[in-house]
């Protein structure tokens, strides 16, 4: 696809935004461009993100997030802007149309804190409200990783692969007890499982999962994802562990650096994440709407 390439390079030359690429051809329904003289000029898709299953609490919220880039030449054209989002919002109707219709529906996009032509058109002209702020942390995979070991005998932990569907409904169930309002659902989760060097690193207690860790490649990066730990095994040192190993296995993939994301008001995390060697290095604002009709 040489015009999407092209539109790829032209839209993040000298400077970060948030792209999407269009993944799988199953996804490709999901995704709208727009053309002028034969070349791509905007581009825009959405996806469901989070999923809510009946029997959780009435005021949690389906998500489902859309990702809208234009030609920074066209930066300022809200009239093109609005001809993709029209598209992408009209779609957005009928995957909800998928959910269970117990719970209410957020439409939401996130862009980096620079990207404020577009951060300006959806605020001014759609009036979408701030959901919250991420950081991009990133830590250098050359420098020295601190060892830290499990110090409670009776946990065992493993590099967890959820080779069969009873594996990744039993990660689920643990995992939707975290975050109640963002769990992760099937779709999302395969969809991790398929990137390179994907793996899961879960400490079990008596066979029971009290905590775990993702990490694989993306790009030339290693990614980690969905830290967490229960909550009686919490400051038990159990968090830096999964941390550091997760760091220790990209870095044996021959990977160069490693990136999380982590939300600016979660002192905790930040916290943690800064005692193992990373680096606050982008702000990404997420703006949502309800998505009524």
């Amino acid at each position: 696809m040489p015009l999407l390439g092209d539109f790829y390079q032209a839209v993040t030359k000298g400077k970060k935004v948030v792209f999407w690429w269009i993944g799988p051809e199953e996804n490709w329904q999901n995704v709208y461009c727009a053309f002028e003289n034969e070349q791509m000029v905007g581009k825009g898709q959405v996806e469901v993100i989070h999923v809510v299953r009946d029997g959780f609490p009435q005021e949690s919220k389906h998500t489902i997030y859309l990702n809208l880039k234009v030609l920074p030449k066209r930066e300022s054209d809200y009239e093109l802007y609005k001809e993709l989002y029209e598209k992408l919002y009209n779609r957005a109707l009928e995957l909800k149309q998928l959910l269970s219709a117990n719970y209410q529906t957020i439409l939401c996009v996130g862009n980096f804190r620079t990207e404020v032509r577009n951060n300006q058109f959806f605020v001014e002209e759609k009036g979408f409200k701030h959901l919250n702020t991420l950081y991009t942390m990133k830590r250098d995979l050359k420098k020295r990783i601190e060892s830290v070991n499990l110090v409670q005998p009776e946990l065992h932990w493993e590099y967890w692969k959820m080779s069969s569907i009873e594996e990744e409904k039993e990660y689920l169930e643990v995992e939707a007890e975290i975050w109640p309002d963002a769990a992760l659902g099937i779709n999302r989760l395969r969809d991790y499982k398929n990137n390179k060097f994907w793996t899961s690193i879960t400490i079990r207690d008596k066979g029971a999962i009290i905590a775990s860790a993702m990490a694989w490649q993306e790009d030339e990066m290693g990614v980690i994802e969905e830290v967490f730990v229960r909550k009686h095994w919490r400051k038990q040192g159990i968090a830096k562990f999964l941390l550091t190993t997760a760091l220790t296995y990209l870095k044996e993939k021959g990977l160069k650096g490693a990136k999380l994301m982590v939300d600016t008001e979660n002192e905790k995390a930040l916290n943690l994440y800064k005692s193992v060697g990373f680096e606050v290095t982008d702000e990404e604002n997420r703006f949502f709407i309800e998505l009524n009709c």
